[in-house]
């Protein structure tokens, strides 16, 4: 064959490409169980991380942890929740939740599956570690914040990013940002409230943490995907259905009224036989 002709360069190319993309090929399906695992031992940092378990004192990432085995010994329960507060059976926290799937129907006000991950802590104490994700300035962020047994005071957080700004945006993945969620109060003048990213300083709010200088999007998209996320978890929180009131909230159905606005409701049959 004449190797300076047309046909001989086609065939030749077409060969090279086949043998190219069939090692690309293997290359992947070999690769793909190791690459699994690295993405499950990312997640189980991050995890722990958000129990402040694997950190040095100052919150920085421990370089000699072993978060694999953290995560085996400390997490005791794992499950899904819907945003009415039940537990989805047969569903896998740790395998079947995609945060960014579930992002999107969080914000079509579709139903959403909510991974909880219940942590033994050394003192045997329990912490449910409850997840996060949004859109960041440049791309998405994501996280983690675990919560006392009480319910309402958050243990510890942790955050990440895709391609937010280096120095600015990007420090919601350092200590001097997220430690700043421990012992914070997810109640606001005695309501449910997420933990706020404050810009110009937090001022020693219970509920809410300073911003970060120069990076206002990035700490207000935090707040944002917080208040989005908590509110979502919040009937598993405060143990109460979506459709239950809080204290000083009304919830007229079927002729009834809930909550401190009793007899209020049109049409409602009052209990006139009231307790002296």
């Amino acid at each position: 064959m004449n190797t300076n002709s047309n046909v001989y360069t086609v065939i030749y190319t077409t060969i090279l490409v086949v043998i190219v993309a069939a090692i690309l090929a293997f290359a992947a399906s070999a690769l793909k169980s190791r690459q699994q695992a690295n993405m499950d031992l990312a997640k189980m940092k991050t995890i722990m991380l958000a129990a402040n378990m694997g950190q040095t004192p100052d919150g920085s990432v421990d370089k000699g942890a072993d978060f694999m085995k953290l995560y085996n010994d400390h997490i005791t329960n794992a499950f899904v929740v819907d945003a009415e507060g039940n537990v989805v059976e047969g569903v896998d926290a740790f395998k079947d939740i995609d945060l960014k799937s579930q992002y999107s129907n969080l914000k079509k006000g579709q139903e959403v599956k909510l991974p909880v991950y219940e942590c033994t802590m050394d003192d045997g104490r329990k912490v449910n570690i409850l997840a996060m994700y949004g859109a960041g300035l440049w791309g998405a962020i994501w996280g983690y914040m675990a919560v006392e047994d009480d319910n309402e005071t958050v243990a510890g957080a942790i955050f990440d990013h895709a391609s937010e700004t280096p120095g600015l945006g990007a420090k919601i993945a350092e200590p001097a940002f997220y430690t700043q969620f421990r012992g914070k109060k997810l109640s606001d003048a005695g309501q449910f409230s997420s933990v706020k990213v404050i810009k110009g300083g937090a001022n020693g709010s219970e509920n809410g943490v300073d911003a970060i200088s120069g990076a206002t999007m990035t700490s207000k998209a935090v707040s944002t995907s917080l208040e989005q996320w908590l509110g979502a978890y919040k009937a598993f929180l405060t143990g109460r259905s979506a459709a239950q009131p809080e204290k000083g909230e009304c919830c007229c159905e079927g002729g009834e009224c809930t909550g401190e606005c009793e007899g209020e409701c049109e049409n409602e049959n009052v209990n006139t036989e009231k307790d002296e």
